[in-house]
Order: C-alpha cells, then structure tokens, then sequence
C-alpha cells in the first residue's frame, strides 16, 4: 500500500503492516477455535452481537499473534535471569486496549481474555478496567469535573501507575479499585489480584501522556508499563450512533434498577432519551474523542479498524 493510497487520517500508517479482513484472518492458520457458542454469548457487548467469523477471521489471528509475542518475551526474561544469575520473578505481560467510549473495548478486552488463557504457556490471564482509577464523584465534584468524567484529569492517574508498577515488579496479590457503573463510582473496597501471566489493561486512558493537572503529572506514563497495545477505532458518527444506541438500551434496562445513578433517565419517552444521548455525547464524550483519545490511534502497535455492526474491516500492525 503507497502513501498515497492512505487515508488523511492515517498517514502515520506508513511504517505498518495494513491488512484487510481477508489477509488478517488468513494469518489464523491452524489455530483451533476453543470457544462454544455459550461463551461467545456472554462475552459479546450490549447492542454488539460477537459472532464466529468474527472470533475466526480477527481474534484468532490476533490471539495466535499475542502468544508468539508472549512467549518470545517470557524467553528473553529467562536469558537475562540467566545471565544475571538470580531467581526469576513472576512478571505478566502486559496488553493495553485503548478506544472511544462506545467502540467496544470491553468486549475486545473479554474476549482476548479467553482465548489467551487457552494457550498453555500463559493460563492466567488477568483484566483490569481503568475505570477504578477515577477519583470518586465527591472528588470530581470538588473539582468541578464531574462533567468531565473520562477526560485525562478525572484518573488518578499515579495509584494507576502504583498499580502497574507494583504487579509489573512481581508483587505476589496487588490491590485493585473497583468501580460500579451502577453507582457510577469509585467503590470503597479493592480487590486483591494475583501477579497473572498476562495483565490486560483497558481505558480510555492508556495510551495518553497527559494528565490535565500540571502538578499532578507523573515521571511516567501508563503506557511505559504496556508490552503490546491495541487501538479499536471507527468513524466517528458511527461511534455516536453506538453510544445513542446503547443508551437507549440501558434506558430500558439498567437504567430501570432503583439503585441506578442514572434512574432519571428510564421514564424519558425515545425522542426525549436521544436526545439527551446526543447532548452528553456532544458535551462530553465527542470532545474526550478528538481532542484526547484519537490522536493516541499512532502510539498503538496494532489497530482495529471496526465498520458497521462493530464488524473488523481492517487491521493496522506496527512494523518492528
């Protein structure tokens, strides 16, 4: 593919491996499809039906991919324990996935999660939403940002990196915050995690370098601590069209549970429910999109490039 063929928007390709759906899920080769169809129910997202062609022609080649690359690294750990003549220490490798709201990361995130704790040389595979890092509500409130929730400074973004380092270091259980999206919060209480094989880390968040608080800003970032990151992108109004649909579907569903913070929103009639979708999606999340979250797309090693119904139409792989 010539420079000139590319995208506006992906000029930075240059300098990847571009794959269309065809020639990614031929990198599949022979390896074997290890989950039912019970399972590819569970894992898929609200309003995203995950279907075998999918898991056959994207996941499995990116699965096959993820395991050489693991593999070759816990090799290169094993050299440098040898050369230095010490014990080895357990050290995950560690998957960043990046993206809008609405793009589907949770559910890349779940599956890559599954089909990664089927290879033999790496069973325990571990997932962490960034979502925990956000500083409570009554913070967020204190610094006039609740509105601004999922923009760079709403994270802490420091007990993140006190995470990663800490489970990257070889600590034996690692304390991490949980966050209810019922509540739409921070939880008081933590879960402790053992150091796994693989640590899949997904937010809005892991591949910016900006804090939004000058005097909060780390040494390091949260992408220092990541061994392979990926990007899923779409057009952004098809991303929008998600993010209506989904809030449409939490309208009718989630939304209805007494203890929801967002119970107000489950009597609006559709008319009125989208257009409140549209005024949060323009107020808040498009603007996080542009301005925070997009122009990460090139620090990523491997990008999905989804079209309508969340389907893979392209694959972008960083050269080594």
């Amino acid at each position: 593919m010539s420079t000139s063929e590319l995208s506006t928007g992906d000029r930075a390709a240059v300098g990847h491996f571009d794959f269309s759906r065809s020639e990614w899920a031929r990198l599949r080769q022979s390896t074997p499809m290890t989950l039912t169809a019970e399972e590819l129910t569970d894992l898929q997202g609200l309003n995203e039906e995950l279907s075998v062609e999918e898991i056959t022609e994207v996941y499995l080649p990116l699965s096959r991919l993820l395991n050489l690359y693991v593999v070759a690294t816990q090799g290169l750990h094993h050299v440098a324990n040898d050369f230095l003549g010490r014990e080895p220490v357990k050290a995950p490798y560690v998957i960043g996935i990046a993206g809008s709201v609405a793009v589907g990361k949770s559910t890349t995130a779940r599956v890559l999660r599954a089909l990664l704790s089927r290879w033999e040389n790496h069973p325990e595979v571990a997932l962490v939403t960034t979502d925990g890092f956000l500083h409570p509500n009554a913070v967020l409130r204190e610094r006039n940002l609740m509105d601004r929730k999922g923009f760079p400074e709403s994270y802490d973004v420091r007990r993140l990196i006190r995470f990663l380092d800490e489970i990257t270091s070889g600590g034996t259980e690692v304390e991490v915050p949980k966050y209810s999206h019922l509540v739409y919060d921070v939880l008081p209480d933590v879960e402790k995690i053992p150091t796994p094989d693989i640590l899949i880390v997904e937010g809005l968040n892991v591949l910016q370098t900006w804090t939004g608080r000058t005097e909060d800003a780390p040494s390091v970032f949260v992408a220092d601590f990541l061994d392979f990151t990926i990007y899923l992108d779409a057009d952004h109004d098809l991303i929008r069209k998600w993010y209506v649909d989904r809030f449409l579907t939490l309208r009718r569903t989630a939304f209805r549970d007494p203890a929801s913070y967002f119970r107000r929103y489950a009597e609006l009639s559709v008319p009125d429910a989208r257009r409140t979708a549209l005024d949060i999606w323009d107020r808040i999340n498009s603007p996080n999109l542009v301005r925070n979250i997009a122009p990460t797309r090139s620090r990523a090693h491997l990008v999905l490039q989804k079209g309508p119904d969340h389907r893979v139409d392209r694959v972008r792989l960083r050269k080594l």
